[in-house]
């Protein structure tokens, strides 16, 4: 192929943007560093290898999957011609969405359909069999060229999608975790041209590319009214059973002739809104949201080898302190957005032990937790 003009897309300015963007979620890896203490060298290498379309990509890290400067730099052609595409109803790594922006709408669309529970109404919560390893990279690069029409966008394009990371990788985890994991979720044994790496910020983006065709089926054609999709979790409601019946019957069609999916037999709920809709970690009823109890039992549990490291004289580090911190913070984040005022209380009441000589909420509302003043003096002369 002829040499991209000097003007080209992947332009000095256009890569530093997508090093900026990659660099602000992995600027403490190893790989970050060492590509940091030459950026300006290596994107000027970037940049020719890009303009003379000599580009291939480096060895995939198996399991952590780093998101490398062309992925961002693809991503950023790519998302502003296909975001206007997209429903609102897909959720997934998106701008402005995601699982709380879905819990929001989620509620909303419970209590109108339900007349906030005053009457009956079903769910339907399927998912897609092994959806990132069943993809296939002829589908998603057609429906990638049917929108994208310049040249240089759809070479790079081509060279992600149909790049095989398992052939050229290196594992950070032992052979006894390989061993463990199940073939339907591992890329070392899908057909060649099927399978897109999970954790890929490209792969994530793609994913929404490919089921933004069956998104356009359930609203358009099916005319879903409440209809939500996370990634490869989607979940429709009715006041009609026999329609979500209907309706599933005719999204195993369409994913099978269209894009080659198949649902997930073994994963397919259907029943009454009043009993819950469990939906990204939460569980939704007409009046009132409630958490995951395998949530819950998690964080009890960390809360407890919290209380066992730390309930003698041991001393947590200001390190450690503000680990636990972190934790804490993000479990209370998490649970904040359901109605949890008295399970957070009940849990730092009872379950925060001797945490409680080291934490402290930072208000009565029970989101937030920081370290005791007093204490991140003394615990950072106990870890020094």
């Amino acid at each position: 192929m002829t040499p991209p003009r000097r003007n080209s897309l992947f332009s000095f300015q256009r890569l530093y943007k997508a090093y900026l963007d990659c660099r602000e979620h992995k600027r403490s890896t190893y790989h970050a560093a060492k590509f940091e203490e030459h950026f300006e060298a290596e994107l000027l290498a970037l940049e020719a290898e890009l303009g003379n379309r000599s580009y291939k990509p480096g060895r995939s890290i198996c399991f952590v999957v780093t998101e490398p400067v062309v992925h961002h730099l693809l991503y950023n052609f790519l998302e502003p011609i296909f975001e206007p595409k997209f429903i609102h109803a897909s959720y997934a790594c998106r701008t402005g969405k995601g699982t709380h922006r879905s819990l929001v709408d989620l509620k909303t669309h419970v209590r109108a359909l339900t007349e906030n529970g005053r009457c009956e109404a079903y769910f339907l919560h399927l998912d897609i069999r092994s959806f990132f390893m069943s993809l296939k990279k002829d589908i998603l690069f057609g429906l990638i060229e049917r929108r994208v029409k310049n040249p240089e966008i759809l070479w790079l394009a081509n060279i992600i999608i149909f790049h095989n990371p398992v052939e050229n990788y290196f594992a950070k985890s032992g052979r006894e975790l390989f061993a463990k994991l199940p073939p339907h979720k591992s890329l070392f044994h899908v057909p060649k041209g099927q399978g897109l790496p999970i954790g890929n910020l490209t792969s994530q983006f793609f994913a929404n590319v490919y089921l933004n065709e069956f998104d356009q089926f359930a609203k358009h054609e099916l005319k879903v009214k409440h209809y939500f999709r996370y990634v490869d979790d989607f979940l429709l409601l009715s006041r009609d059973k026999n329609q979500l019946l209907e309706w599933k019957r005719s999204i195993g069609l369409f994913l099978d002739e269209r894009l080659a999916l198949e649902l997930n037999e073994k994963k397919q709920i259907m029943q009454e809104v009043s009993k819950g809709i469990d939906w990204l970690g939460y569980i939704v009823k007409p009046d009132h949201v409630a958490i995951r109890r395998r949530i819950i039992r998690n964080f009890k549990r960390k809360l407890y080898m919290f209380d066992r490291a730390f309930g003698s004289e041991q001393k947590p580090s200001q390190e450690t302190l503000a680990g636990m911190c972190a934790s804490v913070n993000s479990y209370f984040g998490h649970f904040s957005h359901a109605d949890t005022f008295k399970l957070r209380t009940h849990l730092w009441e009872a379950h925060f032990g001797a945490l409680k000589k080291y934490i402290e909420p930072a208000d009565e509302r029970l989101v937030v937790v920081h370290p005791k003043s007093e204490t991140v003096q003394k615990s950072g002369r106990a870890g020094s």
